[in-house]
C-alpha cells in the first residue's frame, strides 16, 4: 500500500502552509480582511444568500464552501476512500452544529479564522484559542469517560452523494442567478450590498482555491481539533506562519485590539463563545472545516453538523464589529449547558 506522505509530518506542515498562504491570497483577492476562510462565517453567508436568515450585510454564496466539499470528494474518489456511511445520532449532531456556529458567531470566527485574525495582528484572537482550548480540554474529559455518539453506518452511494450534490446545486444556483449589481436579490438569491457579504475574491478564484484546499486537507486529515493534542499542531503551527508572513509582505499586519477588521474586543465574551464552540466541535468529532471534508468523503452525519452551523445566524446571537449580539450570552451559556448535557448522556461512564 502506498504511504500517504499527505499525513506524514512534513505533509502536515506543507498543507498548513498552503492553507495560510491561500487564504491570504482570498483576502487579496477580495475576501474580508482577517477572513480569506471561514467556514462558520462562509455557512452563513451561504445561509443568508439562500435568505435562511435576514441580516442583510452576510448575504452571498460563498463558492468556498462548495469548492472545500468538492475537493474533499475528489481525493476520496481518487483514491478510493469515498466511503459512504452515517446514521450516528445524526438529531444531536445537527443540534452540536447549531450550538458551535452560534458559539463561533459570538467570537466572529470558526478555529481557521481565529489562527488567520492572530495572523494579522489582532489580538483578540488570543482570547478566541485560549475558548477554544478549554472547550477541546472539556470535550477530552468526556472522552476518558467514555464518550460516543455510536457507531455510523455502511450507507448508499446516493446517501454519500447527496452532500456533495447539495453543494454541485448551489454553485449551479450562482451560475444562473448571478449578482445584479447593486441589487440585493437575483431571482431566488440574496446578494449583501455592503459590509462583509459584499466582499469577495472572484467566482472562480474562490472556488478553484477552495477545491485544492480540499485535496489536501481531505488526504492529510487536517483538522484544528486534533491540532490541539497531536502532531497536527504543526500544521496549524504552519499555517498562522504562512499567513503571518504573507501579510507582512503584502501590508496585511495590524497589530492591537480595538478597530480590527469584522471583530470586537469583550475579551469575556470572545473566550466564552470559543469555550462553547470548542466542546461543541469536540463532541461532534471534529472542527467545521474537517465536517466539511468528512462530508465530501461520503460521511452524511457530518453533512448533517454542517447544515446544523447553516442554521445559526438568526434569533440575535451572532456578535458584529459593534459587539457582541442581544442574545449572544443567553446562546453561549445555553448552547454550553446542552453540550454537557450531551456529553454526560453518551458517556459511558457517567
Amino acid at each position: 500500500m502506498r504511504k500517504n506522505l499527505f499525513a506524514t509530518t512534513p505533509g502536515i506542515i506543507i498543507v498548513g502552509a498552503v492553507i495560510g498562504l491561500i487564504a491570504v491570497w482570498l483576502q487579496k483577492l477580495g475576501n474580508p480582511a482577517n477572513m480569506g476562510i471561514c467556514v462558520a462565517c462562509f455557512e452563513r453567508d451561504v445561509a443568508g444568500g439562500l435568505g435562511l436568515h435576514r441580516a442583510a450585510i452576510v448575504q452571498y454564496l460563498r463558492p468556498e464552501i462548495m469548492g472545500l466539499v468538492l475537493g474533499s470528494l475528489a481525493a476520496a474518489i481518487a483514491t478510493r476512500e469515498f466511503k459512504p456511511r452515517g446514521g450516528s445520532a445524526p438529531i444531536v449532531r445537527f443540534v452540536l452544529g447549531m450550538i458551535a456556529a452560534m458559539g463561533a458567531l459570538v467570537f466572529l470566527g470558526c478555529p481557521w479564522r481565529a489562527i488567520l485574525r492572530l495572523a494579522g495582528g489582532d489580538g483578540n484572537a488570543i482570547l478566541g484559542l485560549a475558548g477554544l482550548a478549554t472547550g477541546i480540554w472539556f470535550g477530552t474529559l468526556f472522552f476518558k469517560k467514555g464518550y460516543s455518539l455510536g457507531r455510523s453506518n455502511s450507507q448508499s452511494v446516493v446517501s454519500g452523494a447527496l452532500f456533495p450534490v447539495i453543494a454541485v446545486c448551489l454553485l449551479l444556483l450562482y451560475l444562473i442567478f448571478p449578482q445584479i449589481p447593486d441589487q440585493p436579490q437575483s431571482g431566488p438569491l440574496f446578494y449583501s450590498v455592503k459590509g462583509p457579504g459584499s466582499q469577495h475574491a472572484p467566482f472562480i478564484a474562490s472556488l478553484g482555491l477552495a477545491f485544492i484546499i480540499g485535496i489536501f486537507a481531505q488526504r492529510s486529515r487536517f483538522c484544528t481539533m486534533g491540532a490541539f493534542r497531536d502532531h497536527l499542531f504543526l500544521g496549524l503551527a504552519a499555517m498562522f506562519a504562512a499567513a503571518f508572513i504573507a501579510n507582512a509582505l503584502t501590508g496585511g499586519l495590524k497589530f492591537g485590539f480595538e478597530g480590527q477588521p469584522v471583530a470586537h474586543s469583550d475579551f469575556l465574551w470572545n473566550y466564552l463563545g470559543m469555550v462553547t464552540a470548542g466542546l461543541a466541535f469536540a463532541l461532534a468529532g471534529g472542527c467545521p472545516g474537517r465536517q466539511l471534508f468528512m462530508a465530501g468523503e461520503g460521511d452524511s452525519d457530518a453533512g448533517i453538523f454542517a447544515l446544523g452551523m447553516a442554521m445559526a445566524h438568526n434569533l440575535g446571537t451572532a456578535s458584529s464589529g459593534t459587539g457582541i449580539g442581544v442574545y449572544g450570552m443567553q446562546a453561549t451559556i445555553i448552547g454550553f449547558a446542552v453540550c454537557l448535557i450531551i456529553g454526560f448522556v453518551h458517556s459511558k461512564k457517567a
